[in-house]
């Protein structure tokens, strides 16, 4: 039984779509009347990366009956750009918290109400998907992200890139400047960037589905690809954010 929620605190629920016309609308049935329980003010933003199947048009005949949905579009640019682009737009609107989860059915909005209950003693809470349904090759792919993670900036995450996290706006603010534009893992770096900072993070264990419908838009090649990019980006990124601590002290 979830606690009573303030009216006065605007969540912003932000989602990237691309191409999920098989399952946006049980997406967004499942998590709109999460936003009409906190209050009339908050929202459930989904931002469509340029989809080439109906998930913008099924977004917008949604939007017309339910008044706290907004439906964007954008050109295609990926799923980094496109969260950043959401985080953007939910600072703009005023958002007080900003929850992100994707688009495929893979997490359970049952499983927000204890982050949202923890919400004030911690800058971010990040979903730990400690029982994951989603393949082997994905349980790999963040084992190694994990240790990549340790040996380029020193620290150690327990679940980096989780579309399950629900983050304090204002901290948000600061550290978004800090991301490169359009960054494809953009998720990773800010967890990153959190943990470097000190910031509060709690990580919370939830259930993690296999994809609900559709097809995936990430193979095991296009991992790779992304793989050695990110390495690459980490690095520089790292040297940078090494300049700024030494310039602050």
């Amino acid at each position: 039984m979830e606690k009573e929620h303030s009216v006065d605190e605007r969540l912003y629920i932000v989602i990237p779509a691309y191409n999920e016309e098989a399952n946006i609308h049980t997406v967004l049935s499942e998590w709109y009347p999460l936003v009409e329980k906190i209050g009339s003010d908050s929202r459930l933003v989904v931002v469509d990366d340029g989809s080439r199947d109906n998930t913008y048009p099924l977004l917008q005949d949604f939007a017309k009956e339910h008044p706290q949905m907004i439906a964007l579009t954008k050109s295609n640019g990926g799923h980094g750009a496109t969260l950043l682009y959401a985080y953007r737009y939910a600072l703009e609107a005023g958002a007080d918290y900003i929850f992100q989860t994707d688009s495929d059915g893979q997490t359970r909005p049952a499983e927000f109400w204890p982050f949202w209950e923890a919400r004030q003693d911690y800058d971010m809470i990040i979903g730990h998907r400690n029982h994951r349904e989603d393949g082997l090759s994905r349980i790999f792919v963040t084992k190694v992200l994990k240790y990549t993670l340790l040996l380029t900036f020193g620290v150690t995450v327990t679940d980096a890139n989780t579309p399950f996290r629900l983050m304090k706006a204002s901290v948000l603010r600061e550290t978004l400047p800090l991301v490169p534009t359009d960054f494809n893992l953009a998720n990773v770096i800010i967890t990153v960037i959190y943990t470097l900072d000190k910031r509060r993070i709690l990580y919370r264990p939830i259930t993690f589905r296999p994809r609900q419908g559709g097809v995936n838009s990430i193979n095991l090649s296009r991992i790779f690809r992304i793989g050695l990019k990110a390495v690459q980006d980490f690095y520089r990124i790292n040297r940078q954010l090494k300049a700024r601590d030494n310039h602050e002290t």
